[in-house]
This record gives C-alpha cells, sequence and structure tokens, in this order.
C-alpha cells in the first residue's frame, strides 16, 4: 500500500483517471460512483488493490481540480506513475465512467479528448474502445 508521500500505483491511477472523468463534469453521479467500485471489486487489474486508496484518490482528484494547473498536474501524476502498457485499459475505464450514466456531457467529452492526447493512443484504437463503451452501457 503507498501513502500520500510515496509514488501513485498503477491502478491509483487508474482510479484517479476514473474519478477525474466523473467530477468533470462538477456533478459526480451515482451510476459513474457504481461503474468505478464495480471496476475495482471485479476487474483483474485490482485484484491486490486496497479499495480503500478510492476514498485518497478522490481527495486528490478534487484537490488537484481545486488548482488551477490541477488538471495538468494530474496527467504529470499519471505519466510518472502509469505504465505504457496500462494507457489504453485508463481509456478503456475512463470511457465506461463516462457513458455509465447513459449521457456523455460536454465536461467529459473534453476531458477524454485530453486523455486521448495525453496518453498518446492511437485515434482507431481509442474509437473502437470508444464505441464499446457505448455498447456496453445503452439504455433500453
Amino acid at each position: 500500500m503507498t501513502d500520500d508521500t510515496q509514488p501513485l500505483s498503477p491502478q491509483d491511477c487508474l482510479v484517479a483517471l476514473m474519478i477525474a472523468v466523473s467530477a468533470s463534469d462538477e456533478n459526480v453521479r451515482t451510476a459513474e460512483l457504481i461503474k468505478i467500485e464495480s471496476a475495482v471489486n471485479l476487474l483483474p487489474i485490482f485484484a491486490d488493490y486496497d479499495a480503500d486508496r478510492v476514498r485518497t484518490m478522490s481527495s486528490l482528484i478534487f484537490e488537484l481540480f481545486d488548482q488551477e494547473d490541477g488538471l495538468d498536474a494530474l496527467f504529470g501524476l499519471i505519466r510518472d506513475n502509469l505504465p505504457e502498457r496500462l494507457f489504453e485499459t485508463a481509456y478503456a475505464l475512463a470511457c465506461d465512467v463516462a457513458a455509465a450514466d447513459g449521457t456523455l456531457r460536454e465536461a467529459e467529452l473534453r476531458l477524454l479528448e485530453e486523455i486521448r492526447y495525453e496518453l498518446n493512443l492511437d485515434r482507431l484504437h481509442a474509437a473502437a474502445i470508444e464505441r464499446g463503451a457505448r455498447a456496453r452501457h445503452l439504455q433500453p
């Protein structure tokens, strides 16, 4: 387990991005929180992750979002602590959180675009990830 003085774990980075997408429109929705919780509880990448760290990551994100250059600081942390092999995973989780409530808001779309750019994701790969998220979260 890491504390606030140590670097973020790759899983911390994934959780931080999911929370950032949820908080990007200044309204964290229940469906988004449930999506984050289920990802942390069910996905193999989080098998050894301390779920209590979600609170720590939430505090970090809200702290960063209160700063003028907070988004840049977040991406700096992500670049420093998330292995490149998990970039597409990070984007897929972010897309799932954005799509969880059935509506993609402008702030969420802008942040997803920024994540694509910062993680240098291939546009075709990103489109496939986005399409998968839409398909999984279609409303009846």
